[in-house]
């Protein structure tokens, strides 16, 4: 058996994520690389939108269930993709969950949410709404609260997306992910084996500018076509703390930058992203990702699709 982290707020490292990549694996699916060329300059995609639930975030949710204290119920809040993976998680391991979400989750997350069986409550515009309230009900009812982000065990099981990419395309210098609470890039820094790595943020959702500006996590404005799944207000604290210790590149791109690249992501290789998905490579597309050999994290695609036919 693996070691446990014992509390949320301790800073997590890169044995932490080692020690992750154990523990999830009878769980979460080993998602493959992709290399690729666009534009005449070479790429590799990272397609963690193969993940069960589509998204990264099971990672963290098996590792903070299976990591943390023992327990049968869990509460969280999520924008969706997090509530996903803590539903699924929960599921999977024979424990009850409960879900605070937006009143403003797309449906493409809100029904597979309800079909984990988890107990879901809609709350506010934003996640911020949602989290407060799920964390005052967790507090009342003695629950643990699992929060999105801003977890050492959550942070560690994002993590292993990292070492995936460092084992899996070694020849990548450089990897490149979305930003929201900052747990994905404060974990695949800790997993990255010393490549550089990227945070991008679309410029309506920057808690990771904001906090490092600052010198501390602040609250931002949140408004973006990304902010569905990147619209935490504040930098989670563990994240930055990581984050202080183990520097990240920031980068930004725009609304359109975001769009245009869900469009080619589609055109070249026929993947449907939801936009949080599209941002690495918005970067990219844009000039604003330096190395040789990039990797990208395509860390989601819980978005609408209709079957025609």
């Amino acid at each position: 058996m693996s070691p446990k982290i014992a509390h949320a707020a301790l800073t997590p490292t890169a044995t932490d994520v080692r020690a992750a990549a154990e523990r999830i694996a009878p769980y979460a699916r080993r998602t493959p690389v992709m290399h690729t060329e666009v534009d005449g300059r070479p790429l590799t995609l990272k397609l963690e939108y193969l993940q069960r639930t589509g998204a990264f975030k099971l990672r963290g949710a098996l590792n903070a269930l299976l990591g943390g204290e023992p327990t049968e119920r869990v509460i969280t809040a999520s924008g969706g993709n997090h509530g996903l993976g803590v539903a699924t998680a929960a599921r999977l391991l024979g424990l009850h969950a409960t879900v605070y979400v937006p009143e403003t989750i797309p449906e493409a997350k809100a029904a597979p949410l309800a079909a984990t069986g988890a107990e879901i409550v809609r709350l506010g515009d934003h996640y911020a709404v949602a989290a407060e309230a799920a964390r005052a009900r967790a507090d009342a009812e003695g629950v643990r609260y699992l929060h999105a982000f801003d977890d050492a065990l959550v942070v560690a099981g994002q993590g292993t997306i990292g070492l995936e990419i460092a084992a899996d395309a070694p020849e990548c210098d450089t990897i490149v992910v979305a930003v929201g609470g900052g747990g994905l890039a404060a974990g695949v820094r800790l997993g990255a084996g010393g490549r550089e790595v990227v945070g991008v943020e679309p410029e309506g959702c920057r808690s990771l500018h904001a906090a490092l500006a600052a010198g501390h996590p602040v609250e931002t404005p949140v408004d973006s076509v990304a902010s569905s799944a990147l619209g935490a207000a504040t930098l989670g604290r563990v994240p930055f703390e990581v984050l202080s210790a183990n520097p990240v590149t920031p980068a930004l791109v725009d609304d359109a930058e975001i769009v245009e690249a869900q469009d080619r992501l589609w055109q070249e290789f026929r993947i449907a992203t939801e936009p949080a998905a599209a941002v690495p490579f918005a970067a990219w597309l844009a000039g604003r990702v330096p190395g040789e050999r990039p990797c990208l994290v395509v860390c989601g695609a819980n978005t609408e699709w209709r079957r025609v036919g």
